[in-house]
């Protein structure tokens, strides 16, 4: 079954494949499936104040835009000691109204780490989104997709992961190692622990899909 992620980030959608290898799912980033659609995708509004209503945000915006099942994704980053007017949540890129690049986000949370003794405590949150069709929408947000705790550092290691710049500044709490320098490990245990829930999203939200049909029209088209 093909499915489109709705992402246009190349890492994530790399990633996922690796979680869901094996299953009997072909997944299309979203440029792929806009040119194959030959459709224009539109800016979407991400102003929800939690990870799931932004992923389930972005995925009607797509499955309207594409008229194909769709799944979008989002995390929320969560900073012990923080107050929750202050927690970057689901804006982890855009600071002040503004989005960071990848190198200024590290800065903005190695100072903010800095202010706070060198290292805080974070976690991130996830949710996911499948938009079959308008009628039939399945998300979930439960404990088992969010990440393991780790620490925030004010020193950045100089290695860069492009499309995950906050790892040159997260660290293991049980070791004390850079995530940079110990990426093939750091992957492992990450898809470990939730990769198994990723995975029975898809398999039990399709098995009851699948008999659904679907209605053929394109929003827009």
């Amino acid at each position: 079954m093909k499915l489109i992620y709705g992402t246009g980030n190349p890492a994530k959608l790399k990633t996922m494949k690796e979680m869901l290898r094996g299953m009997p799912l072909e997944l299309d980033g979203l440029k792929e499936a806009a040119a194959a659609a030959d459709t224009l995708l539109p800016e979407v509004d991400e102003s929800g104040r939690e990870p799931l209503e932004n992923a389930r945000i972005k995925a009607l915006a797509y499955y309207r835009a594409l008229g194909q099942p769709v799944f979008s994704c989002d995390s929320g980053l969560y900073i012990d000691g923080l107050p929750q007017e202050e927690q970057p949540g689901v804006h982890v890129r855009r600071v002040n109204g503004r989005v960071l690049t990848d190198e200024e986000m590290i800065r903005h949370y190695a100072d903010l780490a800095k202010a706070h003794g060198g290292a805080v405590k974070a976690r991130y949150r996830n949710a996911i989104c499948l938009v079959w069709d308008e009628t039939h929408l399945i998300e979930y947000d439960g404990d088992d997709l969010a990440g393991s705790a780790f620490l925030l550092v004010d020193t950045p290691h100089p290695a860069r992961d492009v499309g995950f710049p906050l790892d040159s500044i997260s660290v293991e709490i049980a070791t004390g190692n850079y995530y940079m320098d110990m990426q093939d490990e750091h992957n492992s245990v990450f898809e470990e622990e939730i990769s198994a829930a990723f995975r029975q999203f898809f398999a039990s939200s399709l098995s009851g899909l699948q008999n659904i049909p679907r209605k053929l029209e394109q929003a827009g088209k």
